[in-house]
């Protein structure tokens, strides 16, 4: 677990840091705020594709050099954006760190499952959230900040953290080799597809909480200029998150995962409605509230919806449900960045955040769906 949390904080501080430096950096370069948006969207694009092929990496060459190499991709190109705002060139370093993104994403929430027990996945799921969340907190919000009123290059420099995570994955991966490999049930193409099929709901409930808070923390920095204001929402966005992702993982163990879906579905809508009426009316105190609500939601989602993934499987189909899990968080986010980018030129950024409020809404139903059956006989 210790070369697992250092490899993923630090290659989540190389994300954090650019998720909304990136698209200023594009905006800086002469992009709108499409072009801006586009910069997230082939990033998590790029992610997403990738995490389909994750487990057949990791299955061919071994859990050390896939995950270095991830964190490789993720951090070098990071520091590359240093040579140009250009929208096609910052588009095509997205691309390669999503790729790395992908990888780092599916080997560590993976790697989370084969290191505990179903009695403690909560548990260990919310500490592993942490290390994500950690750097969330601190690098998301003031990257803007210190990329405007310091330099860009700094941003960069700092995004390129994952490099000094190789040593800590090739680590993990001698640990993760020695696991004894998991036996095949003699139909795995009919049985892999069910199991894909079971996975389906907890990855649209995550996808209704992404959308949204993808779309935050993306344009917040230009929905609302003043860093002043930005900051400290952005901040308590994060730092609500990581406290609810940490916490919910022991009562989820305690008392199950799906009995807390629907509420924090609920206020997922609460929360993105809240900043959407307060990046209107320009009101500082809601946009707080707004941000805290979305917090709670963004990060007790995840948790939930991932123990739910890894208990509706069975212990050899733990890759199929970590890809399929973050497939559903980052085509969130990309959906969160570019719909509501595109949304926004057309319209405003308070009349997108609410189309994301809607799609949550859309999402209500499956909450309320018990997965009995999944829980008593994973697929």
């Amino acid at each position: 677990m210790p070369s697992l949390l250092t490899a993923t904080f630090l290659g989540f501080c190389g994300f954090a840091v650019l998720m909304p430096v990136a698209p200023l950096w594009a905006v800086h370069g002469g992009a709108d705020e499409g072009g801006a948006g586009l910069v997230n969207g082939v990033l998590l694009t790029l992610t997403v594709l990738t995490q389909f092929f994750v487990p057949g990496l990791l299955r061919r060459f071994g859990w050390g050099p896939v995950l270095a190499a991830g964190l490789v991709m993720l951090g070098a190109p990071a520091v590359g954006h240093m040579a140009s705002d250009a929208l096609p060139a910052i588009l095509a370093l997205s691309a390669v760190r999503g790729v790395g993104f992908g990888i780092l994403t599916v080997t560590g929430s993976a790697a989370v499952a084969e290191l505990s027990d179903p009695e403690t996945r909560g548990k260990a799921v919310g500490a592993y959230g942490f290390a994500i969340a950690g750097p969330q907190v601190i690098l998301l919000p003031f990257g803007p900040y210190v990329a405007e009123t310091l330099s860009f290059p700094v941003v960069f420099a700092v995004a390129g953290l994952p490099l000094l995570g190789v040593p800590a994955a090739l680590a993990l991966g001698r640990v993760l080799q020695e696991q004894p490999a998991h036996e095949s049930d003699g139909e795995d193409g009919t049985a892999t597809w069910r199991a894909a099929v079971t996975l389906l709901r907890p990855m649209i409930l995550l996808l209704g909480v992404t959308i949204a808070g993808g779309a935050v923390l993306t344009f917040g920095p230009q929905m609302v200029r003043d860093p002043a204001v930005v900051i400290p929402a952005l901040a308590l966005m994060e730092l609500v998150a990581a406290v609810a992702r940490w916490w919910i993982g022991g009562v989820a163990d305690r008392f199950g995962a799906e009995r807390f879906v629907a509420p924090f579905v609920l206020v997922t809508i609460l929360g993105v409605g809240g900043v959407a009426w307060a990046v209107h009316e320009q009101s500082v105190p809601v946009l707080l509230l707004g941000s805290a609500l979305l917090g709670s939601a963004y990060g007790g989602l995840q948790n939930l919806t991932l123990v739910m993934s890894f208990a509706a499987v069975s212990r050899r189909r733990i890759g199929l449900a970590s890809s399929m899990w973050n497939v559903g968080f980052d085509l969130g986010s990309a959906i969160g960045s570019v719909v509501v980018g595109a949304i926004a030129v057309r319209a405003d950024f308070p009349a997108a955040l609410l189309v994301t409020a809607a799609f949550a809404l859309l999402t209500l139903p499956l909450a309320f769906r018990w997965a009995r059956r999944g829980e008593s006989s994973p697929a």
